[in-house]
């Protein structure tokens, strides 16, 4: 990046760490975070969506819908969440091929499954070998925001659906003496009231949340825990700045990161807690 970076071997003291934190690596490194802010921004509101659906589901009057909204909200519970992490990725980028395959090669009679091989033809791959590296990023990030969203809307569909149940009834039975349809009380009545009660574990949830922004390096996405092992690991002198083994510096900085990201986020809620608990019959209300 400067002009004296142009020869490391000769660099000392700031210069020489000037140069070794503005290399193209390094810039990667903190576009990582980025990534992982990103990731947190979709996430959330994904596994919102999914959790809602869920509890709505689970709540149906409807034996088949509840059956499946109970069954999706219940699931996570027995398998680890590791696993669906690493199962709905290729899952879904397989599924993918597998529809392509059968549109765009319709000629191929081969079987799709080989043995332990899984083979379609060209067209079909997602994405394409004659894509850009970008593209390839973007879809395999796409997959881990579909597996974050669907673990964690799991979970967000336990919590709401607990909420839900929280609401005390007689507001709903004084909606239905009004007047109100069903969907007039769930919307008008039962969803504003439940998110006082949502809000205690949603909270949590979105901590654990943070905390699980590391599994994108499972995923084989280039965020910061890759850039930390890559970085700090020991660089010999065939490298151009070789230093000796410093990932426990570049972790240090990951656990400052994940601190102050978590801080922050509990004084928003703190306060978003403190709104919504105004003129609630809770504990919290009647603090206040």
């Amino acid at each position: 990046m400067f002009e004296y970076c142009a020869n490391p071997d000769s660099l000392e003291g700031f210069f020489w760490l000037s140069c070794y934190v503005t290399t193209p690596k390094h810039m990667s490194f903190y576009v990582s975070f980025l990534v992982v802010m990103f990731l947190l921004a979709l996430a959330a509101p994904l596994a919102m969506a999914f959790g809602f659906l869920g509890a709505i589901a689970s709540r149906s009057s409807k034996s088949f819908i509840k059956i499946i909204g109970k069954g999706y909200l219940a699931m996570i519970r027995g398998i680890p969440d590791i696993v669906f992490f690493l199962f709905i990725p290729i899952a879904l980028d397989q599924a993918f091929e597998f529809l392509r395959h059968k549109i765009l090669c319709p000629e191929v009679t081969e079987a799709i499954r080989q043995g332990n091989d899984f083979v379609v033809c060209k067209a079909a791959k997602l994405p394409l070998s004659t894509a850009s590296e970008w593209v390839h990023d973007v879809y395999g990030f796409s997959l881990a925001l579909l597996a974050f969203g669907f673990v964690f809307g799991a979970f967000t569909g336990n919590v709401l659906s607990g909420a839900m149940a929280a609401v005390p009834k007689s507001q709903l039975e004084t909606g239905a003496a009004f007047g109100f349809s069903s969907k007039q009380i769930f919307k008008r009545i039962l969803v504003p009231q439940m998110w006082i009660y949502a809000l205690p574990g949603l909270s949590n949830l979105w901590m654990i949340l943070i905390k699980a922004t590391p599994l994108l390096f499972l995923l084989g996405i280039e965020d910061i825990v890759y850039w930390a092992k890559e970085l700090g690991g020991m660089k010999t002198g065939v490298y151009e700045y070789s230093h000796p083994d410093w990932r426990a510096w570049y972790f240090g900085i990951l656990m400052i990161f994940y601190l102050l990201l978590t801080y922050v986020s509990q004084l928003f809620l703190d306060r978003l807690s403190s709104k919504l608990s105004m003129g609630q019959d809770t504990m919290a209300g009647k603090a206040l």
